[in-house]
Protein backbone atom coordinates (compact mmCIF):
# COMPACT_ATOMS: atom_id res chain seq x y z
CA UNK A 1 0.00 0.00 0.00
CA UNK A 2 3.00 2.23 0.39
CA UNK A 3 4.21 1.37 -3.44
CA UNK A 4 2.67 5.10 -4.80
CA UNK A 5 4.09 7.29 -1.85
CA UNK A 6 7.52 5.32 -2.53
CA UNK A 7 7.32 6.14 -6.21
CA UNK A 8 6.78 10.30 -4.95
CA UNK A 9 9.80 9.77 -2.80
CA UNK A 10 12.21 8.73 -5.51
CA UNK A 11 11.21 11.33 -7.61
CA UNK A 12 8.85 9.05 -9.97
CA UNK A 13 5.32 10.32 -9.11
CA UNK A 14 5.07 12.18 -12.33
CA UNK A 15 4.87 8.90 -13.70
CA UNK A 16 1.61 9.55 -12.44
CA UNK A 17 0.37 12.05 -13.81
CA UNK A 18 -2.74 13.87 -12.59
CA UNK A 19 -4.35 10.26 -12.21
CA UNK A 20 -2.93 10.65 -8.17
CA UNK A 21 -1.75 12.90 -5.86
CA UNK A 22 0.63 13.32 -3.06
CA UNK A 23 -0.55 14.47 -0.23
CA UNK A 24 1.38 15.80 2.95
CA UNK A 25 -0.18 16.71 5.78
CA UNK A 26 0.07 16.96 9.80
CA UNK A 27 -1.53 15.17 12.82
CA UNK A 28 -4.12 16.90 14.37
CA UNK A 29 -3.37 15.76 17.56
CA UNK A 30 0.83 14.14 17.32
CA UNK A 31 1.95 17.18 14.91
CA UNK A 32 3.70 14.55 13.34
CA UNK A 33 4.27 14.78 8.96
CA UNK A 34 2.20 12.56 7.12
CA UNK A 35 1.90 11.98 3.42
CA UNK A 36 -1.08 9.38 1.45
CA UNK A 37 -1.47 9.23 -1.79
CA UNK A 38 -4.81 9.39 -3.50
CA UNK A 39 -6.60 9.23 -6.43
CA UNK A 40 -7.96 12.76 -8.03
CA UNK A 41 -11.54 12.33 -9.42
CA UNK A 42 -11.19 15.51 -10.99
CA UNK A 43 -8.12 17.55 -12.34
CA UNK A 44 -8.84 20.91 -13.29
CA UNK A 45 -5.68 22.54 -14.93
CA UNK A 46 -6.95 26.38 -15.60
CA UNK A 47 -7.49 26.52 -11.66
CA UNK A 48 -4.62 23.95 -10.45
CA UNK A 49 -7.77 22.24 -8.65
CA UNK A 50 -7.46 18.76 -8.09
CA UNK A 51 -10.61 16.95 -6.53
CA UNK A 52 -10.62 13.35 -4.37
CA UNK A 53 -12.74 11.98 -2.18
CA UNK A 54 -12.60 10.34 1.16
CA UNK A 55 -13.85 6.92 0.70
CA UNK A 56 -13.73 6.02 4.71
CA UNK A 57 -16.04 9.44 5.33
CA UNK A 58 -15.15 11.62 7.81
CA UNK A 59 -13.40 9.11 9.99
CA UNK A 60 -10.25 8.94 7.40
CA UNK A 61 -7.58 10.29 9.33
CA UNK A 62 -6.03 12.28 6.67
CA UNK A 63 -9.37 13.88 5.95
CA UNK A 64 -9.73 14.67 9.48
CA UNK A 65 -5.84 16.05 9.49
CA UNK A 66 -6.68 18.22 6.87
CA UNK A 67 -9.79 19.87 8.17
CA UNK A 68 -7.90 20.71 11.08
CA UNK A 69 -5.57 22.86 9.19
CA UNK A 70 -3.00 19.80 8.90
CA UNK A 71 -2.62 20.14 5.05
CA UNK A 72 0.99 21.34 4.11
CA UNK A 73 1.57 20.37 0.27
CA UNK A 74 0.28 18.15 -2.71
CA UNK A 75 2.32 17.05 -5.32
CA UNK A 76 0.69 16.14 -8.86
CA UNK A 77 2.04 15.52 -12.01
CA UNK A 78 5.45 17.42 -12.39
CA UNK A 79 4.00 20.24 -9.92
CA UNK A 80 3.94 20.59 -5.68
CA UNK A 81 1.82 23.44 -4.36
CA UNK A 82 0.47 24.63 -0.42
CA UNK A 83 -2.83 23.33 -1.19
CA UNK A 84 -6.25 25.77 0.19
CA UNK A 85 -9.00 23.38 0.75
CA UNK A 86 -12.29 23.69 -0.19
CA UNK A 87 -15.30 20.86 0.62
CA UNK A 88 -17.45 20.72 -2.58
CA UNK A 89 -21.37 20.70 -1.86
CA UNK A 90 -23.37 17.52 -3.04
CA UNK A 91 -24.22 19.03 -6.36
CA UNK A 92 -20.98 19.40 -7.43
CA UNK A 93 -20.28 15.92 -6.20
CA UNK A 94 -22.49 14.78 -8.24
CA UNK A 95 -21.25 16.15 -11.31
CA UNK A 96 -17.38 15.48 -10.21
CA UNK A 97 -18.66 11.93 -10.15
CA UNK A 98 -20.75 11.76 -13.27
CA UNK A 99 -17.56 12.75 -15.27
CA UNK A 100 -14.98 10.49 -13.47
CA UNK A 101 -17.33 7.48 -14.22
CA UNK A 102 -17.42 8.98 -18.11
CA UNK A 103 -13.88 9.32 -17.76
CA UNK A 104 -13.28 5.84 -16.79
CA UNK A 105 -16.27 3.36 -17.69
CA UNK A 106 -14.03 0.70 -16.89
CA UNK A 107 -14.16 1.88 -13.31
CA UNK A 108 -17.87 2.15 -13.24
CA UNK A 109 -18.90 -1.55 -12.38
CA UNK A 110 -15.96 -1.45 -9.71
CA UNK A 111 -17.78 1.40 -8.39
CA UNK A 112 -21.12 0.33 -8.01
CA UNK A 113 -19.34 -2.85 -6.07
CA UNK A 114 -17.14 -0.51 -3.76
CA UNK A 115 -19.38 2.41 -3.13
CA UNK A 116 -22.06 0.24 -1.45
CA UNK A 117 -19.52 -0.96 0.82
CA UNK A 118 -18.25 2.25 1.63
CA UNK A 119 -21.70 4.03 2.38
CA UNK A 120 -23.79 1.15 3.07
CA UNK A 121 -26.19 2.14 0.71
CA UNK A 122 -27.18 0.92 -2.76
CA UNK A 123 -25.37 2.66 -6.24
CA UNK A 124 -27.04 1.98 -8.80
CA UNK A 125 -24.78 4.86 -10.92
CA UNK A 126 -28.10 7.38 -10.99
CA UNK A 127 -27.70 11.13 -9.87
CA UNK A 128 -29.65 10.28 -7.05
CA UNK A 129 -27.31 7.73 -5.73
CA UNK A 130 -24.44 10.37 -6.69
CA UNK A 131 -26.06 12.47 -4.44
CA UNK A 132 -26.23 10.64 -1.63
CA UNK A 133 -22.38 9.42 -1.84
CA UNK A 134 -21.81 12.95 -2.16
CA UNK A 135 -23.18 13.26 1.21
CA UNK A 136 -22.35 10.78 2.92
CA UNK A 137 -18.55 10.99 1.16
CA UNK A 138 -16.81 14.46 1.36
CA UNK A 139 -15.16 15.43 -1.48
CA UNK A 140 -12.64 17.62 -1.21
CA UNK A 141 -10.61 20.14 -3.79
CA UNK A 142 -6.88 20.74 -3.38
CA UNK A 143 -6.29 24.30 -4.97
CA UNK A 144 -2.32 26.20 -5.23
CA UNK A 145 -3.10 28.97 -2.49
CA UNK A 146 -3.72 31.93 -3.70
CA UNK A 147 -5.85 30.72 -7.01
CA UNK A 148 -9.51 32.30 -6.32
CA UNK A 149 -12.06 29.62 -4.62
CA UNK A 150 -14.96 29.17 -7.06
CA UNK A 151 -18.37 31.44 -5.59
CA UNK A 152 -20.31 28.31 -5.51
CA UNK A 153 -18.18 26.11 -3.48
CA UNK A 154 -19.60 24.96 -0.17
CA UNK A 155 -16.67 26.69 2.07
CA UNK A 156 -12.94 26.97 2.74
CA UNK A 157 -11.63 24.57 4.94
CA UNK A 158 -8.33 25.77 5.46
Amino acid sequence: MRAPVRLYAFGAGPLLGHRFLLLSHRGRKTGRSYRCVLEVLSWRPDTGEAIVISGFGTRSNWYQNVVAGGAQEVAIGRGRFTPQIRLLDAEEGVRVLAEYERRNRLAAPVLRRLLPRLTGLPYDGTDQARRRVAQRLPLLGFRPLGRPIAPNSRRDVA
